[in-house]
């Protein structure tokens, strides 16, 4: 992938993140960061779906990244710091309702607090159960890619309530941001979906905190949202 083509991979997933609509070189054009003829844009929109890292959901749609698209812009592109003051400034307003409680409590709060800086889903596992808290669900099932595929909806919801904790057992989960793409974390039932974990410690218990949410959503502010709540959890 040349500068070219990256920096338009990554121009098509900003604007589908926030607009979930198929992204044509009209609108790239209109944006003004590619001073280029709409032939060559169409051009390089046309490799990028040949080497998998976009696909065309209709004959005469735009665009729309495939889970390679982004993974790549994941692990490549992707600048949270871009999302940093804007998430640090909601996390501020937000924390001091939280954390008044004992430990079992915090992790409830975090997942609470999570919750409300994000359009996703937030899930923490609770010390000492075999259990996953998580709120949001309700939000999420109200984003574009539910509402179109009630299949979909159906199978998170079934993930979440039954098969979450098997999941997060089969995957890595340490200090780091991780991220789990498409068919990644493979379940069927959400290979439309990614998951964002990270591991927080908390007086000697080590935990999963993380986000599930469709593809489509807004990594950069995720990520910096989940590093918020995980060092506050790990600080309490």
């Amino acid at each position: 992938m040349n500068v070219r083509q990256s920096k338009l991979l990554i121009a098509i997933i900003d604007q589908f993140i926030h607009t979930a609509l198929p992204v044509g070189s009209k609108s790239l054009l209109e944006s003004g960061a590619f001073i280029v003829s709409p032939a060559t844009i169409r051009h390089e929109m046309a490799h990028l779906e040949d080497e998998g890292f976009l696909m065309q959901p209709h004959i005469s749609a735009g665009r729309v990244p495939t889970a390679k698209g982004y993974r790549a812009y994941v692990k490549e592109f992707m600048e949270p710091s871009q999302q940093e003051r804007i998430v640090r400034k909601r996390f501020d307003v937000l924390r001091e309702q939280y954390f008044q409680r004992k430990d079992q409590e915090r992790v409830y709060e975090a997942v609470a607090l999570l919750s409300n800086m994000i359009p996703n889903i937030a899930f923490a596992t609770v010390p000492h159960k075999h259990h996953v808290h998580y709120l949001g669900l309700a939000n999420t099932l109200r984003l574009p890619e539910f509402l179109a595929d009630q299949s979909l909806a159906s199978g998170v919801v079934e993930v979440l309530e039954g098969r979450l904790v098997d999941l997060l057992q089969t995957v890595n989960v340490d200090r780091q941001v991780r991220y789990y793409i498409g068919e990644e974390h493979l379940l069927p039932q959400m290979q439309s979906c990614s998951i964002i974990v990270t591991q927080y410690s908390m007086r000697g218990h080590r935990g999963a905190l993380g986000i599930v949410g469709p593809m489509r959503m807004d990594y950069a502010y995720n990520t910096v949202a989940l590093e918020c709540v995980s060092d506050l959890l790990c600080s309490a």
